[in-house]
């Protein structure tokens, strides 16, 4: 029983270092405010802040319930075993060797200790030079992350598209909501290279095709970014994709530009201007969190014009001939099957990148 104790006592201690690096007591006062917030009925009179705030329950449900759960299970053994019956030492020892487990499986929480990585992510893919074959990489990138959301029971929003002409995307902006959504997608921030004997050339010789790929952490909180309503030039326009009634009949499209670093921000999805511009207001707080970073800056006010990573930073090579190869250029992780990565199984990479931050 003395050794079973031990183990007991060891767990508990790694259980309380690790409940403090994450914050969740933190997290659980966050969680029980909203509860408040969503259990007034006037919450309901405004229909998406109300969604929005539950979905955030619900969120923070699936990831803090495991938590409390182990720590009510440590807390009831401890009770059980203060007890002396050695004729329940070989069940101890099963939940022993199974809250050992579980803390190990949560141990991976460790990984996302950034200030937004619990956050969901924008995705925003933009098609590089080279035209239609291009846009056809940037469209199976779109693709490739639909299928990994799906697979990951992430919700995905596309809030803006541009099609290519004959093929593809010229851009895209999908919304992801979800566990560490931002957390496990920071790694794909960069230039994507794909590497195939183009389908589009009559010749049908090999090409080299780059799209850029820019995760933004979703900051709803405006003070989180601070942006000086001056810096800002906001354009209306009728929206000029698939809609509803009246999305193409009024100007409920929103273009913003950022002045100060000509980041422009273009959203067309959402029925009515406002929620346009909300949206778009999120995603240029993303990517002006994003630069912060890049540029070590201390507030937006700082940030220099043109100096994003963005294009400069090729992070994987998709090789599709002579040979079938996916590299990661950082981490020198690889999968053979291509193929596979490209229908969304791109955990690998995902995983090698966390581990070596």
């Amino acid at each position: 029983m003395f050794e079973l104790q031990k183990r007991l006592e060891n767990l508990r201690a790694a259980f309380e270092t690790i409940w403090q690096k994450l914050k969740v007591d933190e997290r659980l006062e966050q969680l029980k405010q909203l509860e408040d917030e969503v259990a007034v009925p006037e919450i309901w009179n405004n229909p998406d802040v109300a969604r929005e705030k539950t979905t955030k329950v619900a969120q923070l449900h699936d990831e803090l319930d495991p938590w409390t759960l182990l720590k009510t299970q440590i807390n009831d053994l401890s009770e059980l075993m203060q007890l002396g019956d050695e004729s329940l030492t070989e069940e101890f020892s099963e939940q022993l060797d199974a809250m050992e487990q579980n803390l190990e499986a949560l141990r991976q929480e460790l990984r996302f200790t950034g200030k937004y990585d619990h956050n969901g992510a924008i995705l925003r893919i933009t098609a590089g030079a080279g035209g239609t074959e291009a846009m056809d990489w940037s469209g199976m990138l779109e693709r490739m992350y639909l299928r990994w959301a799906e697979q990951h029971k992430v919700s995905a929003t596309i809030l803006d598209r541009i099609d290519g002409e004959e093929a593809g995307i010229k851009t895209s902006v999908i919304e992801l909501k979800g566990t560490n959504v931002y957390g496990q997608l920071k790694s794909e921030h960069g230039t994507h290279r794909l590497v195939r004997l183009s389908p589009f050339n009559a010749d049908h010789l090999r090409q080299t095709s780059f799209s850029l790929v820019e995760v933004l952490p979703i900051i709803e909180d405006d003070s989180e970014v601070q942006i000086d309503p001056k810096d800002l030039r906001i354009d209306v326009y009728h929206s000029g994709g698939h809609g509803g009634q009246s999305v193409n009949t009024t100007n409920s499209a929103v273009r913003i530009t950022h002045l100060p670093t000509n980041i422009v921000v273009a959203i067309q999805n959402e029925r009515s201007q406002l929620q346009n511009k909300e949206k778009a207001m999120e995603i240029l707080r993303g990517k002006l969190q994003q630069m912060m970073q890049e540029q070590n800056a201390e507030s937006v006010d700082k940030l220099r014009a043109g100096e994003s990573a963005s294009w400069g930073q090729q992070i994987r090579n998709y090789v599709l001939h002579p040979y079938k190869l996916v590299k990661d250029t950082r981490t020198k992780y690889e999968e053979n099957d291509a193929d596979a990565v490209l229908d969304g199984k791109i955990d690998g990479f995902i995983t090698s990148f966390l581990d070596n931050q």
